[in-house]
């Protein structure tokens, strides 16, 4: 009987540590992680960056969610072929995304996600340049970009574990078929407001 007791309880006390949210509320989410960027449709491998910014999150009720954010993104990607040759592009992206919580602290996600182009670099032997300074007429990399973001996340007394693809919509330049394909991994803390 005792071991019903503590084995009772230890099930109630898990059932508290994940996330509860009511029609109504508000949390806010500071995060940072890990980007693998490549760029569709070039000769270019997968290159690894920084991600962090913050995300507010409004719950329509208490299984679904949706949510805007601000992450500062360093995107790219390897050129295959050429020894250390790298593309930096770094973005301000604004996933804008409906949150579906389908079990206790499991949510998938989907939606929409502007993004406007901080820089353009290309790194070469130790060597980096801005890269729309020396680029081609009508090469230089495009302000805006659009992606669509799909993904999960899953979240333990307030810690945030979060699994996204951004797959890219827009080209990165008129004269460049290539979109951004991004993999990103980001841990973060929730706040109720």
């Amino acid at each position: 009987m005792k071991k019903l007791f503590v084995m009772a309880a230890m099930v109630l006390s898990s059932v508290g540590a994940f996330a509860q949210y009511s029609a109504g509320d508000v949390t806010i989410q500071p995060k940072v992680g890990l980007n693998v960027s490549s760029l569709t449709e070039d000769d270019a491998d997968y290159k690894a960056g920084f991600v962090g910014g913050i995300e507010l999150e409004y719950h329509v009720t208490p299984t679904v969610g949706i949510s805007g954010g601000l992450l500062y993104s360093m995107q790219g990607a390897k050129v295959k072929d050429m020894d250390d040759a790298k593309i930096k592009m770094d973005y301000l992206n604004i996933p804008i995304l409906a949150n579906i919580y389908v079990a206790p602290g499991f949510a998938v996600k989907a939606g929409i996600q502007p993004a406007f182009n901080l820089s353009n670099k290309v790194s070469m032997k130790g060597v980096t340049v801005d890269y729309d300074k020396y680029a081609p007429e009508g090469a230089e990399v495009k302000s805006f970009d659009f992606a669509i973001p799909v993904g999960l996340s899953y979240e333990y007394m307030n810690v945030c574990l979060d699994a996204r693809y951004n797959i890219g919509v827009s080209k990165i330049a008129d004269g460049d078929a290539g979109k951004n394909s991004v993999f990103q991994i980001t841990l973060g803390y929730k706040f109720k407001l």
